[in-house]
């Protein structure tokens, strides 16, 4: 595995932040400054700004409600609000997948570099889905045009075949297997129409559901196994350490399952 990819992983930061870390030297591989793009064998210390990287413990996914106005980053002094001011939890996450600032709805957080990476891939083609309401009314042909693919001439892309469907005059949802910038605005904005309320409900098979602005949920059992196999991710075998009290609720939970199979 490479290293900024253990890093990564490790749920410590990015790839590209770790890249970082380790071209400013603040990455160590047994007592000694790494360098770019080099791989461990296993069995490696490896220290960040002198923590000692752990790779003891399950991955955690989250399903967490973004309000609107927080930006997806984790470092940005222009940003108002970003994702660490307003999400909290015992290990630390990363997001997999973004929602511009002005969006929200649906961003599920991890510690699990691999997942991470598939769910952002868009070779894989996950399915995300959306609530969208424009400024007036939009067009059946509109929406079929939105359906079919829309030349976005900025990216120079045509965007994906996808599914949509009207829910009022004024509303619709979308469902897209890509995820270019901005996507939907753009869509909506070759057409004419400016978005006022863009809502992601659905990852694949985690569903949004009844949480508001700013709550949280754990993804595990069933949920948790489904979403790896539809991401085509297997579960990672080195996230970072979860602290005692992550872990001590874990062990209570399993003792609670036994109880039951019992």
């Amino acid at each position: 595995m490479r290293l900024n990819q253990y890093i990564a992983a490790c749920g410590l930061c990015s790839r590209r932040e770790a890249d970082r870390l380790i071209r400013e030297g603040q990455v160590l591989v047994d007592g000694i400054p790494a360098s770019l793009g080099m791989s461990l064998e296993g069995g490696e210390k490896v220290t960040v700004k002198g923590r000692v990287l752990s790779s003891r413990a399950e991955p955690v996914v989250v399903a967490w409600y973004k309000p609107v106005g927080v930006t997806c980053t984790e470092r940005d002094p222009h940003a108002g609000k970003v994702i660490g001011d307003v999400f909290r939890f015992p290990v630390r996450l990363t997001y997999a997948g973004r929602l511009d600032r002005d969006s929200e709805g649906l961003l599920l957080m991890t510690n699990d570099g691999p997942l991470i990476d598939a769910m952002m891939r868009a070779a894989n083609g996950h399915e995300k889905e959306y609530i969208v309401r424009v400024k007036r009314r939009i067009s059946d042909a509109e929406l079929h045009r939105l359906e079919t693919g829309i030349f976005l001439k900025e990216l120079e892309k045509k965007t994906r075949p996808c599914r949509v469907e009207r829910l009022g005059e004024r509303t619709f949802r979308i469902i897209l297997t890509q995820g270019l910038n901005r996507q939907i605005r753009r869509m909506c904005r070759t057409l004419g129409h400016d978005v006022v309320l863009l809502k992601r409900v659905r990852v694949l098979n985690v569903q949004l559901g009844a949480m508001k602005p700013g709550q949280q949920r754990r993804i595990e059992g069933e949920e948790l196994e489904e979403l790896y196999e539809l991401s085509g991710c297997r579960r990672s075998a080195v996230p970072p350490r979860i602290p005692a009290q992550e872990r001590s609720v874990s062990r209570d939970l399993q003792r609670k399952r036994k109880v039951k199979e019992s």
